[in-house]
């Protein structure tokens, strides 16, 4: 096998007729064995071999799952997607999948093991972008982001006072006790985090869910982190939907960049689908564009709420209905 070459496999989601997993197989790929140090520059450097790496592009990839293989190729930046109906019913809860690496004899090069998440079948699906919606970011701010990505570590990392107790009454709201809501997470940060990310969503007790982020980045363009690819932002929530239409979806963001935006231009196609949109308000100065977008997204019949704090949005929840327990 190998060792050069590196696959990442990411959390996929689904169902029997629709399953999704999302990875990337490298040429190379640095060791990024997170240490949980206070120390700035252990921090720093650990944050920078998230970004050292070299694709593999046009490479095929293999996945098994419970016997079942499908293959595929990965993309310029190698990226891969397997997209396949199961070929027998798969219960709720997380299944494993392994992908392989290829070389052109079918020779296997590289495998790694992933997850892949069955939601229950539940009333309500959540949706949550996590930069200044859930995990305290500055988004709006170079400088000040760069910070907060630099100087901290997953467990370092803060997250907004009550956003992990509302979505955990969120997630046990209108359904049976062992059956969870499910979460995704959908973000313009790159996968180069998603371990980061995991690892802070963990610590913080956030519920489990799947996450679904933007491009890989080089070193190279490290200041430019999060900071692109909210289109591809709105095709990965679209994705969603169509994946489970009969669930209602609801909806969390903010207004420091294109939220609101992108939930009133789905409130156009998928009304239907949705139950509420909650956007936090972390620009003042955009209040009332988001103000505007929400009242769009009044008029197509779905509750929506800007919120200044998670307990105010706790509130909403409640008097809506979408929370049902105390």
């Amino acid at each position: 096998m190998n060792k050069s070459a590196v696959v990442k496999v990411y959390h996929g989601y689904g169902h029997t007729h629709n399953l999704v997993v999302y990875g990337h197989v490298f040429q190379f790929k640095a060791k990024t064995t997170q240490v949980y140090s206070n120390n700035i520059f252990v921090n720093i450097l650990h944050l920078i071999r998230l970004f050292i790496l070299k694709a593999a592009p046009h490479v095929k990839v293999r996945l098994d799952f419970r016997g079942q293989q499908i293959e595929q190729t990965t993309e310029y930046d190698g990226f891969f997607k397997f997209e396949w109906a199961a070929d027998r019913d798969v219960d709720a809860g997380w299944h494993a999948v392994k992908v392989d690496a290829l070389d052109e004899a079918g020779m296997v090069i590289a495998t790694a093991e992933g997850s892949v998440f069955v939601p229950h079948i539940t009333q309500y699906a959540f949706i949550s972008d996590i930069d200044d919606t859930v995990m305290i970011s500055h988004s709006a701010t170079i400088a000040r982001r760069l910070r907060e990505l630099f100087i901290k570590n997953p467990r370092t990392r803060k997250t907004f006072p009550d956003a992990q107790h509302h979505y955990e009454l969120l997630s046990r709201s209108h359904t049976e006790v062992g059956q969870p809501n499910p979460f995704f997470y959908v973000s313009s940060s790159e996968w180069n985090l998603y371990d980061y990310l995991v690892e802070t969503f963990r610590y913080n007790q956030l519920p489990e869910g799947a996450f679904l982020l933007n491009q890989i980045k080089r070193w190279k363009d490290l200041l430019k982190v999060g900071k692109t690819g909210h289109e591809g932002k709105l095709i990965r929530v679209l994705r969603i939907i169509d994946a489970f239409p009969n669930q209602k979806f609801v909806f969390f963001g903010d207004n420091s960049q294109q939220d609101p935006a992108i939930y009133a231009k789905i409130a156009e196609r998928y009304s239907s689908n949705m139950a509420g949109v909650y956007i936090r308000n972390i620009r003042k100065e955009k209040e009332g564009l988001a103000k505007e977008y929400l009242d769009q997204i009044r008029a197509k019949g779905v509750h929506a709420c800007l919120f200044n704090d998670s307990a105010e949005a706790i509130e909403f929840s409640k008097s809506t209905g979408l929370i049902n327990i105390r």
